[in-house]
């Protein structure tokens, strides 16, 4: 599952775990850890073992972010 998760590397993405969700820009990934970084800096780890979905931060036709309920 590493190798999919790879691909999210410095892209935003929205990670739902079980029953939150956590949205910043995938920073690195080791063994079976993904560091996130949210827009204000702050680091988060997320175990993959929890995560149910990752998917790119949705954009509209003019490039604007679309609102996401976490």
């Amino acid at each position: 599952m590493n190798e999919l998760i790879k691909n999210y590397i410095g892209k935003e993405v929205v990670i739902y775990v079980s029953s939150s969700g956590v949205s910043g820009v995938v920073t690195k990934i080791e063994d079976n850890w993904i560091e996130v970084e949210n827009k204000n800096g702050q680091k988060q780890l997320l175990n993959a073992d929890y995560i149910s979905r990752i998917q790119e931060y949705p954009r509209n036709k003019k490039g604007k972010k679309k609102l996401v309920a976490v």
